[in-house]
């Protein structure tokens, strides 16, 4: 038995995920900072809830101890919690804009991936999946064809280009885990006020499929449901 946990897996592409992986047999762990958000997200899937505030070194630890000593380990991981943080102009961002989006995209993602590391390498088959996004990629954001390059959003696109880069550069380093980056694409969410054309379960494709991929799969990989993208 496959067992995932999922940080901010209480909503839109978190729940989704979860709801899919469960259905393809895994055990899942629904990591949410809300505690009645989470428990209700996880009864209501047949997952367990683990508190969870990736901003916070306490709330991670407490959590990777938590499932430690309930399942033992895991076998993936899926960094899912982000913010898109202001939607002030460029000349109006400030630092502590900027700190907010950092703190949960990218620190969040080092924090509980530290934490976690040990509990994934219990696993015969370790995976870890980042959720980063098209409009962290130079090319998408320059193709007048793609939607990324119609947005503005400075402090995002430039989280989840470091969410991507972040991910290349564990799979490096770590042989022995398979680690890759999913982009949903452009998904009705609470993130653009359900204006995506896709569905969470189109914009879940290739978070499901990263997260399935088995001992033979890829590592440092950036997908799409379409397939690899372009950086």
């Amino acid at each position: 038995m496959t067992t995932t946990f999922i940080t901010g897996a209480n909503k839109s592409l978190g729940y989704e995920t979860a709801r899919r992986l469960i259905e393809a047999g895994h055990t899942v762990l629904i990591g949410a900072r809300d505690p009645e958000r989470g428990r209700a997200a996880a009864d209501a899937l047949g997952a367990r809830f683990v508190q969870i505030d990736v901003t916070d070194d306490a709330s991670v630890a407490a959590a990777a101890a938590d499932i430690e000593s309930c399942e033992g380990g895991i076998d993936v991981l899926i960094n899912n919690a982000g913010v898109f943080g202001t939607h002030s102009p460029a000349d109006q961002i400030t630092a502590a804009d900027a700190s907010e989006v950092f703190e949960v995209n990218v620190v969040g993602i080092v924090r509980v991936t530290h934490a976690f590391l040990p509990l994934l390498r219990k696993s015969a088959s370790p995976v870890i999946v980042n959720v980063s996004s098209g409009m962290g990629s130079f090319a998408a954001t320059h193709d007048a064809q793609r939607v990324e390059s119609r947005n503005l959003a400075p402090l995002y696109t430039a989280s989840k280009a470091a969410v991507t880069m972040l991910t290349t550069q564990y799979a490096k380093s770590w042989p022995d885990v398979k680690v890759n980056a999913a982009d949903p694409g452009y998904t009705a969410t609470d993130f653009n006020g359900h204006s995506g054309p896709q569905t969470v379960t189109e914009g879940t494709d290739a978070i499901v499929e990263l997260a399935t991929i088995g001992p033979n799969g890829p590592t440092g990989t950036f997908r799409d449901r379409h397939g690899e993208m372009a950086w």
